[in-house]
């Protein structure tokens, strides 16, 4: 099926180094960048340890802080660890009201602080990984509403509404604003503010 022909949503090495190569193409012809994130983490097989998983996320990181081009990070569902990270690196980080963004899954913290993968809405307490409480540490620069994707529209009428294209209207405008702040910027201007972004990070942590 589509989710095993995916990998599940987890890219190895050779994911992040293509992605790298369309983002210094997209540089070298001064076009702006938007990636989406739905990923659960990095692929964490043996295989991609050996084709260095971590030196590919490593230097997507450190190229990303460099390019010359607008960035924009959309995290849509979920966005686990340094595999979202590795194409995160953006002037402007934005998340989806309902999506989750995370050093780790709910479940996998839960296994490691207790032994106890069922104590996952526990860890996802802890983690606070919501869009709201990202924005509230400074980790994003705006959150996207969105309506339910499948919603009643009255109690009388029960068919459901899609309004996945009124969400994706919604994200386009808001997108198209943020590369228009961005566009006015000094391109050496927008990399130091970008990595100032980056560095101030974590500095709420006691």
């Amino acid at each position: 099926n589509q989710r095993r022909l995916r990998n599940f949503g987890m890219p190895k090495p050779e994911g992040y180094r293509k992605a790298l190569r369309l983002m210094k193409m997209a540089e070298k012809f001064g076009r702006p960048i938007v990636t989406f994130i739905d990923t659960p983490g990095a692929y964490p097989g043996i295989d991609a340890e050996e084709r260095g998983q971590a030196e590919a996320i490593a230097y997507n990181l450190r190229e990303m802080a460099n390019l010359k081009v607008p960035t924009i990070a959309v995290i849509l569902g979920e966005g686990g660890s340094g595999g979202a990270l590795a194409i995160g690196v953006g002037d402007r980080v934005l998340m989806l009201e309902n999506s989750v963004y995370s050093v780790i899954t709910p479940e996998g913290c839960a296994a490691i602080l207790w032994k106890d993968a069922g104590r996952s809405n526990e860890a996802a307490e802890c983690l606070r990984l919501t869009a709201d409480d990202l924005q509230n540490f400074g980790l994003i620069d705006e959150i996207i509403p969105e309506k339910n994707i499948w919603k009643f529209p009255s109690e009388e009428d029960s068919t459901l509404n899609d309004s996945f294209t009124e969400n994706a209207q919604n994200m386009k405008k808001i997108l198209q604003r943020h590369l228009q702040e961005l566009n006015n910027l000094e391109a050496d201007k927008r990399i130091e503010i970008r990595f100032q972004k980056f560095r101030k990070m974590g500095n709420w942590i006691a």
